[in-house]
């Protein structure tokens, strides 16, 4: 259970990150909106507490931009502000509840689980590839619609290739997506939870592929539909 802080102090930011890690919950911190949007673009969090006084530019410009591209995401705001019309604004702006700080770290956790448990009962995610089909939010894959087994690792691999399907995912997008920001870049972490991916899909017939772009990550294709030759040309 991944989520973002966009805050900007990182002293701050590491504190709420460390109470949220004890609480079951993973975080990452950006101390900007440019690093968060980034961020957001790699990894699709479960939730998103974002301050509103940040150095490039105000916190309600993600969550509106957010909002403008039909995200869902759960998003809690931050602030020192406590008027009525700042608290109005954050929610009509698109934000999903409004803390003001200096804040009880319990009452940050309420609301998030109320959030998350809110957001749940929403109809969930269905990614579809080929014969590959993941139900995201209840963590099940079926392929020719029979239900698959696979780890974590793999199932989280595979939604990220799915949502990518017929585009080429770097090796920095899929560290990112796997570990976090600060996880096991360098590492040949990938490469194995690959190989281990795509001898599931193998065994189970599926109709899709898991390409490598050299140089760059890999790409998902489905049958019919693997790259062309002018495309594996142009590989570094």
């Amino acid at each position: 259970m991944r989520v973002l802080i966009v805050q900007d102090s990182d002293v701050y930011g590491q504190l709420l990150a460390d109470r949220l890690g004890r609480a079951g919950f993973e975080a990452d911190v950006c101390q900007t909106v440019a690093a968060g949007r980034e961020a957001l673009g790699k990894i699709e969090y479960l939730a998103l507490l974002v301050d509103l006084a940040l150095p490039d530019d105000n916190g309600m410009a993600l969550v509106r931009e957010l909002r403008s591209t039909g995200s869902k995401i759960p998003i809690i705001v931050m602030t020192t502000r406590n008027g009525l019309d700042d608290r109005l604004a954050s929610l009509h702006g698109g934000a999903d509840d409004y803390v003001v700080k200096p804040f009880y770290f319990d009452e940050l956790l309420a609301r998030l689980h109320a959030l998350l448990r809110r957001s749940a009962q929403s109809p969930g995610t269905v990614l579809r590839a080929g014969n590959v089909e993941l139900d995201v939010d209840g963590r099940i894959l079926r392929i020719h619609g029979d239900l698959t087994v696979i780890g974590a690792r793999e199932l989280e691999l595979l939604e990220l290739l799915v949502r990518m399907v017929g585009r080429t995912v770097t090796r920095d997008q899929l560290t990112t997506g796997l570990f976090g920001r600060q996880g096991e870049q360098g590492s040949n972490a990938v490469d194995v939870y690959i190989h281990r991916l795509r001898k599931v899909l193998e065994d189970a017939e599926a109709t899709v592929a898991i390409e490598t772009v050299r140089g760059v990550g890999y790409l998902m294709t489905e049958r019919g539909q693997e790259m062309t030759p002018i495309a594996r040309k142009a590989e570094p």
